[in-house]
């Protein structure tokens, strides 16, 4: 049986704040708790008041921000002598790292920040960790190397009742499952995501959700239902300030408008996530966007060897971030487009 999801990310003083607060709202008071804290010079206090800063910033997609704010929290919490803080503020930096492209950064900042929490004794802040780990690895397409611990992840979140990494830990296996055509699978999965994230009150999780079951009914022809269902979950990431998690929104509402032929349409909504993925500094949104907008030009008209080479010039950037699944979809967009690598220019 599962209680009601909670953030763990917002600690101390701010613990009340619920796991659907406004962005906004979180910011706001992190920030008037942060000032408390430094004029009382309670460190542990300023450490947890500057981790919701980070991350309430990060998912707004003020990187800079966020970036400064995870780092007073790690040095408030060293002054304090507190490692489970020390480890929550160093998963806040793995994860902004990963949301900024850096994979190889974010599994060094998680590794360190699964080793403080587990010397801390705070079995949260690890599991988020680790989580952050098998996330990366992820987006890196690795499903040999994470999905056991995905699993793992799951049956522990399961144990514990904790709705929001149980829901956390389903998509991200449904989305292997996904990637590797075993859709009837990722669609159960998706849809007890869903409904446990609605009983949980987890409006994040259950946004994102959404967007998965969205993804595989548009695969299948579904198209309405897929925009029904994205638009359900823009109105929860509109809610919260959910800048990022927006972008990825309007990416997939590309997707399934493509998906249907319907190449004008898709070719404007790639353009606007790609706008949005621009302005808050996210790599592997920009990249994925830009790949939508490729193919919905090619299908609109667009001249094959200006076609060839932004593919060429996708697949050189995504192998740079180390996005295998990634440039895999490039790969695949090749082909389905009847297009050949530009060759490499002869040197003199």
């Amino acid at each position: 049986m599962y209680g009601k999801a909670f953030a763990p990310e917002y600690r101390g003083a701010l613990g009340e704040l619920s796991v659907n607060s406004s962005l906004e709202e979180v910011l706001d008071k992190a920030v008037e708790q942060r000032r408390r804290a430094e004029l009382r010079g309670v460190a542990l206090e300023s450490a947890h008041a500057s981790l919701a800063v980070a991350e309430a910033s990060r998912r707004l997609g003020r990187i800079a921000e966020a970036e400064q704010a995870w780092k007073a929290s790690y040095r408030a919490a060293r002054q304090a002598g507190d490692e489970g803080a020390m480890a929550w503020a160093v998963w806040s930096g793995g994860t902004l790292a990963r949301q900024r492209g850096d994979l190889a950064l974010a599994r060094r900042w998680l590794a360190i920040a699964a080793e403080l929490a587990e010397r801390g004794g705070d079995v949260v802040a690890r599991g988020y960790s680790l989580a952050g780990l098998a996330e990366t690895g992820r987006i890196q397409g690795d499903y040999r190397a994470v999905g056991e611990l995905h699993e793992k992840l799951l049956a522990e979140a399961r144990r514990r009742g904790e709705a929001r990494h149980t829901v956390w830990a389903l998509e991200g296996i449904a989305q292997m499952h996904r990637n590797t055509g075993s859709y009837d699978t990722a669609l159960a999965m998706f849809e007890e995501a869903a409904l446990i994230a609605a009983r949980a009150d987890d409006a994040r999780g259950r946004a994102w959700a959404l967007r998965g079951i969205a993804d595989v009914l548009s695969l299948r022809g579904e198209t309405g239902r897929a925009l029904e269902l994205l638009s359900e979950a823009e109105r929860a990431c509109r809610d919260m300030r959910l800048v990022s998690a927006l972008a990825y929104n309007h990416k997939m509402r590309g997707n399934v408008l493509f998906r249907a032929g319907r190449y004008e349409e898709a070719r404007a909504t790639y353009s606007g996530a790609l706008e949005e993925f621009r302005a808050m500094g996210e790599p592997r949104g920009t990249a994925l966007a830009t790949l939508g907008l490729v193919k919905a030009r090619a299908r609109l008209g667009r001249d094959v060897a200006g076609t060839a080479a932004d593919l060429d010039a996708l697949h050189t950037t995504l192998g740079g971030l180390g996005l295998l699944h990634a440039r895999e979809m490039v790969d695949r967009a090749r082909a389905e487009l009847g297009i050949a690598p530009v060759p490499a220019a002869s040197a003199p």
